[in-house]
């Protein structure tokens, strides 16, 4: 314990030298902001800042304005609610559209938070608009066959989105799984990678998927899967990531995070790559102690230069992970059941999560003391990995409805134990 105080010593010091630097003009406030942003001072004193309530279901999806000023959130309930997170209040409530759950709402950027678009089990893609008066009018825009989970926006365009789901369909390509997340690389956003029921990310050129005279339209540029996985286990990706150099993080379902250098690919067909090729996973990074089982989970990069990544778990608790060696820096109780969604804030070190709780809880670093790791956190993770571990030996097993419920009671009895544990928002 000496051993950590010092070093959470050394980081407090760290970030009251960079103000210093900053006030007498050695260091410019950009500068200054993004190194104490990134500061592991910050990191651990992270703590609730506060819950926003106002949606009936599971909120299963939140994203800030490009400003950071509003959070946009969409649930269960398909109403979408637009809020001013920091004074914990709604501004604007309106119905979806969408006749099954809403998996995902984003602002488009350029268009002064007057228009957002959304996805949702029923496979449509809706957009809705700001009219004056503060009416929102919605209409589908496009449609897929099933459930549909994740957007990404083209970066700079008020106009361009891409959805992915169920039936295999982005735009006009379609690979022969069931997708689940995609992701546009924010230094070329010609590249965007895709993920699903397989354990393959795969990297494609929306230039090549438009040149219907070559015969290689639908070939991914390059893949990415740590080399355990390739060719076997029943494995699929929830969450895809990049961080601002094009660094590729992958969120596989009830497996790790992976962490894919621009190297690292197995190029178009992974099923020819060379032994002697394979040897470069070996330094893949990953991250562990989570577990990603029962719902469809993000992953994030956190820090202005994505020095931490950042999951949901079953287990209700937001983890934070150093980038750089994989180190647990924070477990935090963020659902009583299951954290699904964890939206960094776009300029600052602030989080929103959401599960399968009706809440949205708001993370700022405002604690006054420094939170460490819960007592409990090796619990915890031995809980997920014994969970882990259960689930792949247990074949075809089915358990009876009465031994269901007695794992449900048990975890329900052990995720108030948890929490009774945590440390109160005041602190």
């Amino acid at each position: 314990m000496a051993a950590i105080d010092e070093a959470s010593g050394r980081r407090a010091a760290s970030c009251f030298f960079e103000v210093g630097q900053r006030e007498i003009g050695l260091s410019s406030s950009r500068a200054s902001s993004c190194r104490i942003s990134g500061s592991e001072g910050l990191i651990v004193r992270m703590s609730q800042y506060g819950k926003l309530r106002g949606h009936s279901g599971c909120v299963n999806t939140i994203s800030f304005n490009p400003a950071g000023d509003l959070l946009v959130s969409g649930s269960d309930d398909t109403d979408i609610i637009l809020w001013d997170w920091l004074a914990k209040t709604e501004k604007l409530t309106y119905p979806s559209g969408h006749q099954q759950n809403l998996f995902h709402a984003r602002v488009m950027p350029f268009t002064d938070d007057s228009t957002i678009v959304t996805v949702g089990a029923d496979g449509q893609v809706r957009v809705g608009q700001l009219k004056q008066g503060g009416e929102f009018i919605t209409k589908q825009i496009g449609e897929h066959h099933d459930r549909a989970y994740k957007m990404a926006l083209e970066p700079g365009s008020p106009h361009i989105l891409y959805s992915c789901g169920e039936d295999g369909l982005v735009q006009h390509k379609a690979p022969c799984v069931r997708l689940n997340t995609i992701a546009i690389d924010p230094q070329n956003p010609n590249y965007f990678s895709i993920g699903g029921s397989e354990e393959y990310v795969r990297l494609y050129d929306f230039r090549k998927i438009n040149l219907e005279s070559s015969s290689n339209m639908n070939l991914p540029v390059d893949t990415f899967c740590p080399k355990h996985l390739l060719m076997g286990g029943e494995v699929r990706i929830t969450g895809i990531a990049y961080s601002y150099s094009s660094e590729l993080l992958v969120s596989y379902n009830d497996e790790l995070i992976y962490l894919f250098e621009n190297y690292m690919g197995l190029g178009p067909n992974p099923e020819s790559t060379q032994p002697e090729h394979l040897d470069k996973l070996e330094q893949l990074q990953s991250y562990s102690g989570h577990r990603n089982f029962r719902t469809v989970k993000g992953v994030s990069f956190f820090g202005p230069n994505n020095e931490y990544v950042l999951s949901g778990s079953d287990c209700g608790h937001v983890f934070i992970w150093r980038k750089k060696g994989g180190e647990v820096m924070r477990i935090m109780r963020g659902d009583k059941h299951i954290v699904n969604c964890i939206e960094p804030h776009p300029h600052f070190p602030f989080l929103a999560t959401s599960g399968i709780d009706n809440t949205i809880k708001i993370w700022t670093p405002s604690s006054s003391k420094v939170m460490q790791l819960p007592q409990y956190a090796n619990k915890v993770i031995a809980s997920n990995w014994r969970e882990r571990q259960f689930y792949a030996s247990r074949g075809e097993v089915t358990l009876s409805a009465d031994v269901m419920m007695r794992i449900l009671r048990l975890q329900s009895t052990q995720s108030e134990l948890y929490a009774n544990h945590e440390p109160s928002a005041a602190d």
